[in-house]
């Protein structure tokens, strides 16, 4: 409380502005006295944080709090979306994933991408193949194949919104877990922002798969990255994928 104030010409001023007693804010400021929910709410809004500042350190508060989704303006709607996930939901680690390619007709796209936590928030990461980059007249250095993502927590499962470096187009993501012998695979769909053609799709069924054995087994299976045919998706991709069925 006392470095948010700091930031204000005068703490008189200051009360004023919030219609603060400056006896009571003063208690305020000496831990002598907590503010009343009403109270504690107006201070919130007059400096855009929230009520963990008498909880934590104002910087984290301040940084985290400068987010899109905490936005005063949707926090109150899309600030649930993301609360921390916790590693039953999504493990730390590596997952491969499969999808059909969104430009060509029956063929799959098998990929790896890395979920990290940071700031209390889950975080993914990994790199477009390199013929999808050529393909699209882009260039393939590993700085415009990188993708990166925010994971958003939903009612029935998690979703996803990522996109490659300094991009003008994003991907949405939902999945949700499928009930397996190791607990680690998730379907659902995925979605990217263009306009609408006569050749390639906007939504794909989206299967992942969280790699067990860590740095080694995700090196083994990168080895086979890459534009596949159904039959050539591996393990129980193939059967999540349901390819030739109809896609609702």
């Amino acid at each position: 409380m006392r470095k948010l104030a700091s930031r204000y010409p005068s703490v008189a001023g200051l009360c004023r502005k919030l219609g603060i007693n400056r006896t009571q804010f003063n208690r305020y400021l000496a831990g002598e006295s907590f503010p009343r929910p009403d109270v504690l709410h107006r201070i919130c809004l007059f400096f855009d944080v929230d009520a963990r500042i008498l909880l934590e350190p104002v910087e984290t508060i301040s940084k985290s709090n400068s987010a899109l989704f905490t936005h005063p303006m949707v926090q109150g709607y899309l600030g649930k979306t993301i609360e921390s996930i916790s590693q039953h939901e999504l493990p730390d680690g590596f997952y491969r994933f499969s999808r059909p390619s969104f430009v060509e007709e029956n063929r799959y796209v098998v990929g790896l991408f890395f979920i990290l936590r940071s700031d209390g928030r889950t975080f993914m990461r990994g790199y477009e193949l390199p013929d999808a980059m050529t393909d699209q007249g882009l260039s393939a250095s590993p700085y415009n194949r990188e993708f990166r993502g925010i994971i958003l927590k939903q009612e029935h499962g998690l979703a996803i919104l990522a996109a490659r470096h300094g991009a003008t187009t994003c991907s949405y993501s939902f999945l949700a877990r499928v009930p397996s012998f190791h607990n680690n695979y998730w379907e659902g769909y995925a979605t990217r922002t263009v306009t609408e053609s006569l050749s390639g799709q906007r939504v794909v069924r989206f299967v992942v798969e969280h790699v067990h054995g860590g740095w080694r087994a995700a090196r083994h299976m990168a080895r086979d990255v890459g534009f596949c045919n159904a039959d050539q998706l591996p393990g129980y991709h193939a059967r999540l994928m349901r390819a030739g069925e109809p896609f609702r």
